[in-house]
């Protein structure tokens, strides 16, 4: 199936200050900032990490994690400028075991500030495409 038979499309924007015209990306439904992922996908990463995890006794969370952050970011576009996550599991792993002793040493202090550290590594780790 075509893009266009989705709802996408590209837009033409003239620009007066150089006399061209400038594609202004992508949209679908007319709406240039939308998600377009889908729930099947959205599933099976979520199983797939969630096994991978509980089979590797946590090991390969930061793996999973990639995964659904990437699947997530890269279906984004948000004023119809595609959306690109370029983190690693093996970068998040070094900072994971990191924020993990810290956790430890601080008995649970730090802890609190994983999930800030966490987004802060995602926002890090993304870019727009175009």
């Amino acid at each position: 199936m075509d893009n266009q038979n989705m709802g996408y499309s590209r837009s033409n924007r003239y620009n007066t200050q150089t006399g061209t015209r400038q594609q202004s990306g992508e949209i679908k439904f007319g709406r240039n900032s939308f998600f377009d992922g889908g729930l099947l996908d959205l599933i099976l990463l979520s199983i797939g990490g969630a096994i991978m995890t509980v089979l590797t006794v946590g090991i390969l969370y930061p793996w999973a994690l990639c995964l659904v952050y990437g699947w997530k970011i890269n279906h984004t576009v948000i004023d119809g400028r595609r959306l690109h996550f370029s983190g690693k599991a093996i970068g998040l792993f070094g900072n994971w075991m990191k924020w993990l002793g810290l956790s430890i040493i601080t008995v649970g202090i730090y802890s609190f500030w994983v999930q800030i550290k966490l987004e802060d590594w995602k926002i890090k780790n993304t870019s727009f495409v175009n």
